[in-house]
C-alpha cells in the first residue's frame, strides 16, 4: 500500500482502527522509494494473521523500518537482495519466536541486530507496539512513527579542512572541465571546416 494508506486521517483512519482492533494486522514493514517500474514514491507492506488473536502477540503489531536496506539496481531502480529478504523475514520470525532461516546467507545481517537469536526493538530497525501505543498515535500504521531513528556515532572530521579539500577538487574539476570544454570546441570547429 502506498504510506499515505497507514498515515490517512478521516475514513482511512476508521478502517485502519477496525483492522487494528480486529487483531488482523501482525506486521508493518516500510519500504523505500523506486521498487517499482511504474511509480517512485515509498510504500509499506501490510501483513495479516487473523491467528495471531489466540497467541500472545493479540494486542500487538510489530513495525520494521527496511527504507535503508535494499540493492540499487540502476539509478532508479532499488529492489532487496535474497539475504536482505530473509533478514526482514527473520525479524518477523524472532518476533513470532520462530527459529530463524539461514538459506540465504542472512546469518550474519540477523546476528550483528540481534546476537541472542531473540527478538528486542532496535532503534531505527524495528519495534513492537501495544494497542494502546498505537491508538495514541492517532491508529496510524506508519513504521516510522514507532522504530525511530538508530544512534549515529559522532562525525570525527576537521568541517573546515574536508571543506577546503572539496573546494580544491571543485576547482581542479572546473579547470579539467573547462579544458575539455576547449577542445571539444576546436574539433568541432575542426569538423566543421573539413565538411
Amino acid at each position: 500500500m502506498a504510506n499515505s494508506a497507514s498515515d490517512a486521517g478521516a475514513s482511512e483512519s476508521e478502517i485502519r482502527k477496525k483492522l487494528i482492533e480486529s487483531g488482523a494486522v501482525d506486521v508493518m514493514i516500510a519500504i523505500g522509494s523506486n521498487f517499482f517500474y511504474t511509480v517512485t514514491l515509498p510504500c509499506t507492506l501490510w501483513f495479516f494473521d487473523r491467528a495471531k488473536t489466540k497467541t500472545a502477540r493479540k494486542d500487538k503489531v510489530l513495525f520494521i523500518d527496511a527504507r535503508h536496506l535494499f540493492r540499487q539496481v540502476d539509478r532508479a531502480h532499488r529492489d532487496f537482495m535474497p539475504e536482505q529478504i530473509e533478514f526482514i523475514a527473520n525479524i518477523a520470525r524472532l518476533y513470532r519466536d520462530e527459529k530463524p532461516e539461514f538459506e540465504n546467507d542472512s546469518e550474519a545481517m540477523l546476528k550483528e541486530k540481534f546476537p541472542s537469536l531473540k527478538y528486542e526493538d532496535i532503534a531505527g530497525l524495528s519495534k513492537v507496539a501495544t494497542l494502546q501505543d498505537i491508538e495514541a498515535q492517532g491508529w496510524s500504521l506508519n513504521p516510522g512513527r514507532y522504530v525511530g531513528v538508530s544512534e549515529r556515532p559522532a562525525d570525527d572530521f576537521d568541517f573546515k579542512l574536508k571543506l577546503e579539500e572539496l573546494n580544491e577538487e571543485l576547482e581542479t574539476l572546473n579547470v579539467e572541465a573547462h579544458e575539455l570544454e576547449t577542445r571539444i570546441a576546436e574539433n568541432i570547429a575542426q569538423l566543421l571546416e573539413t565538411a
